[in-house]
């Protein structure tokens, strides 16, 4: 468990800052910008869930999500080379089957698509656009993590890729019982 008992150290004043197995790096450093990204994310989904009272087993995934997303933030803040001296919190295939779960009992009672789909319709579902372009940009930071030449957990890239695609679904899901998906009309306004 973590015990923060004073919020401000000064120890980043400097443009460092430490991850979790204590080594100094750059705030602009590549793990650091991947689990910032996330950490982002994490506050986009805190917003979206504003909205998702007539959810209820949406906002309890949201919620779980939230969790896992700082599960995730552990696990990118955590270098697996040279390995740690502790157990590190890594993600786990079962947590992104949950995800691929998750989709799929949304994805059963919409329609298919027959468009590209905009941002918009409910106050839920532009959040969770947001939230899902978001994840697409930490993806990419962890992605662009491992080409820099560090050893990332897969399952966390994974994690990310489907967590995208189930934000997506619940987006649209958000609209099913009243505003309906924002479609886009190629050259509508030419």
């Amino acid at each position: 468990m973590v015990t923060l008992n004073k919020i401000y150290t000064r120890t980043g004043d400097a443009g460092q800052t430490r991850l979790a197995s204590g080594a100094p790096v750059s705030k602009t450093d590549a793990r650091v910008e991947a689990y910032g990204a996330v950490d982002e994310l994490n506050a986009v989904i805190g917003v979206a869930r504003l909205n998702s009272g007539q959810n209820d087993r949406i906002d309890a995934m949201l919620g779980r999500i939230q969790n896992e997303l700082f599960d995730l933030g552990a696990d990118l803040a955590t270098p697996m080379e040279p390995a740690p001296k502790w157990e590190a919190l890594r993600i786990i295939a079962t947590q992104v089957e949950r995800l691929e779960s998750e989709i799929d009992w949304m994805n059963e009672s919409l329609k298919p698509l027959d468009s590209f789909i905009l941002s918009g319709g409910s106050p839920l579902s532009a959040h969770l656009h947001l939230a899902r372009t978001v994840c697409r940009r930490a993806e990419r930071e962890a992605v662009r993590l491992m080409e820099a030449g560090e050893v990332v957990n897969p399952e966390a890239v994974r994690y990310l890729n489907r967590l995208s695609d189930l934000l997506f679904v619940a987006a649209r899901r958000a609209n099913a019982n009243g505003a309906g998906d924002v479609l886009w009309r190629p050259g509508a306004t030419r």
